[in-house]
This record gives C-alpha cells, sequence and structure tokens, in this order.
C-alpha cells in the first residue's frame, strides 16, 4: 500500500511539473513544450516557420536526411539571384545549352544543345515548369560547369548552418550522397524570399510561354488556384525523395514557410501544407513594432572629442505573437541620460523593450552609431593650436 502511494505521489508530480512547463510554453513566444501538438501531417517530415523571425511553430522528423527532388532549385535559385544583385550577370544575358544540360532528365523544356534563351526565360522555366535542363543551364552560366556550381551550393549551404544538406547537382534529380532536411529547406527558403523577394514574381505565375508561344509553361504548384495567400516556392517529385514541397504563404503580415518531404501523393502533399499554414494562420499574428515617438536619436558624451553620439536602434519591424494578442504591445526605452567617453562603435548603451502588460517579451540593444573618443592631453592641445594658433575652425 505505501508503494502505491509513494507511485502514485510521483505521478502527480510529473503531471504537475508538466502542466508548468506547458503553461510556461504557451506563454512565452518561440518555446514550445514536446508533445504539445496535437496534429499529424501526411509526410516523412515537416516543418513550419515563421519567415521573418525563424521560429519553427511545428516539425515532424524536421532533421532527418532526405532526397529533396526538385527543391533543390531553391538554392539553384538562390545563388543565381545573388549573383544578380552583384551585377556579375543579368536578366537579359543569353544562357548556353549545353550537351550536358541538353541530357536532363524528368521535368523539362526540352532544350536544345546551342538553343539560347534569355536568363529570365530560363528563371521562368525554372520557377514555373521546374525545368532541370533549364537549371542545369542556368548553373553552368553562373558558375562555369555545374560541379563548380554544385561546391558553390554546398558552401552557401554550409554558411546558412544547413547541417544535414549535400548537393550532388543543381537540380534536384536522385543521386547518392543528394540530401537535405526539412528543416535546412526552410532555412534556404526564408534565405530565398527575405532577401530576394522578386522571387515570388516569378514563382507565382500560373501559367506563361516561351519561344513565341510555343512551349506552355504551367506552375506545378496547384496552391497557387486554392489557397489563399500563396505566395511561392517549390514542389519536387522523384522516386527516392517522395512528393515534396516548400509553400510560402502571407496574410495580415504573417508570412509563413510550410515544409512537406516524403508525401506518397501529390494531394496529400498539398494537404499537407494547407493544415501547416492554416495552424499557423490560426494560431498567430505578426504583430508591428514601432518605437515610441519620443525615443533619442542621440546621447550627450561628457569629457570626449564629440558631445554627443547619435544611436542605433536594432528593432525588428514586426514580430511573432500568439493570435490576439498583438493589439496591447508597448515599448520601453532605458537609456542614461549621458554616456562617459571614450564610446565605441557598435557598444549597447542602453536596450529598449517589448511589452505586453509587465510582462517582457522581447529586449534588445541600444547601440552607439559612431566612436567617441575620450579627451586626452594631446588632443586639446592640438585642438588649441589648430583653432586659436591657426585660425581653424
Amino acid at each position: 500500500m505505501m508503494k502505491k502511494k509513494i507511485v502514485l505521489a510521483v505521478l502527480c508530480l510529473l503531471l504537475a511539473v508538466t502542466a508548468v512547463l506547458r503553461s510556461y510554453a504557451d506563454a512565452v513566444p518561440g518555446v514550445q513544450a514536446a508533445g504539445v501538438q496535437d496534429f499529424d501531417v501526411p509526410c516523412a517530415a515537416a516543418v513550419l516557420i515563421d519567415e521573418d523571425s525563424g521560429t519553427v511553430l511545428y516539425e515532424k522528423n524536421a532533421d532527418e536526411r532526405r532526397p529533396v527532388a526538385s527543391i533543390t532549385k531553391v538554392m539553384t535559385l538562390l545563388l543565381t539571384f545573388e549573383a544578380l544583385q552583384a551585377g556579375k550577370i543579368a536578366l537579359g544575358d543569353i544562357v548556353p545549352v549545353s550537351e550536358h544540360a541538353y541530357h536532363m532528365g524528368g521535368s523539362q523544356i526540352w532544350l536544345e544543345p546551342g538553343e539560347q534563351l534569355t536568363l529570365q526565360e530560363m528563371l521562368k522555366a525554372i520557377c514555373i515548369s521546374s525545368a532541370n535542363d533549364a537549371a542545369v543551364a542556368v548553373a553552368e552560366f553562373v558558375a562555369g560547369s555545374e560541379p563548380a556550381f554544385v561546391d558553390a551550393m554546398n558552401a552557401r549551404a554550409a554558411a546558412l548552418g544547413m547541417t544535414a544538406t549535400h548537393f550532388a547537382n543543381a537540380c534536384g534529380l536522385d543521386e547518392e550522397g543528394h540530401l537535405s532536411s526539412a528543416r535546412d529547406v526552410a532555412v534556404m527558403s526564408r534565405e530565398m524570399l527575405l532577401h530576394h523577394p522578386e522571387v515570388r514574381e516569378y514563382c507565382t505565375v500560373w501559367m506563361d510561354t516561351l519561344r513565341g508561344g510555343r512551349t506552355q509553361l504551367v506552375n506545378t504548384n496547384k496552391l497557387l488556384k486554392s489557397y489563399p495567400g500563396i505566395t511561392g516556392l517549390k514542389t519536387g517529385t522523384t522516386g527516392k525523395a517522395g512528393v515534396c514541397i516548400t509553400a510560402s504563404a502571407e496574410r495580415d503580415g504573417l508570412r509563413l514557410i510550410a515544409v512537406v518531404l516524403g508525401a506518397s501523393s501529390g494531394k496529400e502533399r498539398f494537404e499537407a501544407a494547407k493544415t501547416l499554414l492554416d495552424y499557423g494562420f490560426a494560431h498567430y499574428d505578426s504583430a508591428e513594432v514601432t518605437l515610441p515617438d519620443a525615443a533619442p536619436e542621440e546621447l550627450p558624451v561628457k569629457r570626449g572629442t564629440a558631445e554627443t553620439t547619435t544611436l542605433d536602434y536594432a528593432a525588428p519591424e514586426r514580430l511573432l505573437v500568439p493570435k490576439g494578442e498583438g493589439r496591447d504591445l508597448q515599448t520601453k526605452i532605458l537609456l542614461p541620460d549621458t554616456l562617459q567617453a571614450p564610446v565605441r562603435q557598435g557598444s549597447p548603451v542602453g536596450s529598449w523593450q517589448l511589452l505586453r502588460g509587465e510582462t517582457v517579451l522581447q529586449e534588445l540593444p541600444i547601440c552607439a552609431a559612431q566612436d567617441v573618443q575620450a579627451l586626452s592631453f594631446g588632443y586639446c592641445l592640438r585642438y588649441l593650436v589648430h583653432t586659436v594658433l591657426l585660425g581653424g575652425a
């Protein structure tokens, strides 16, 4: 009897601790207790993130290494748009077609060796019809060869912290060692959408044509016709990867990315993506963050070579909050009256808080925007010589 009472007491204690942890998780944005997600999606792996903050809202086998099919092309597009931004290439450039690109199987636009299309036309083929031949042709155009481009893909993946990813080609066809994960796909999708939102102009086109209308392009992302707010991004299907998608959508300022890998059919892929996006839009808001009008732009500096230093507020434009809790946000500025020289550029001199009631949701630094050196005998002597003896201003 005594043993039963002890076991019962321990069980009650565990339940109480679990309840406290879950309450804490519900109260703090971005914190989730294990097991609080009460739904599943029909696929091998999945993840849902907030695009702006990168906060994970749902995950299922998110770090499992798997083939990702044509979702690979998100990295191909990312490197291409980065080369465009750097001025290395231009949309009007002619992209030649090699024998190697011509021999790509799977989804394609039937490029012929020696055929010439502009980079803009190739991007349409990649984003709308997931053309493997176009992806490889663009890879060769950007880096000189597909192997060189694949090296750049892997280097960029490493820089983004995509630890589960290794690329073996630029288009996503099944190949030994060509693997990623739902979490890594979300990372590169977020990088693409945050820094090159113009990709939406390609990914949201339902139908287009090439070669003077002789080649029709139809988007492989059927959510464009069925899901309000969809903005992209890329589908993929191969024998080893199964049916996959990285889907982005936006409503009322909330931008979400849902990754679905290893679904058994197109229908299940799209249903899983809808379920994830619906969950995000039903449970979260994106609240606009504004600093108080009275937030000072500079602070006085004592005993410095300048009388003031301007301030740099590391303020996000939006904040992910639980549904319905974005209306009561307040900000609080925490700064000293003056600073003591020396002041280093980028050094924190105060902070600002984002609050709901008395609860601090986020605290970010306020930094000095430039150096202010401390007064010294040598500086004062040089100043006197310059202003008094030489008549400088």
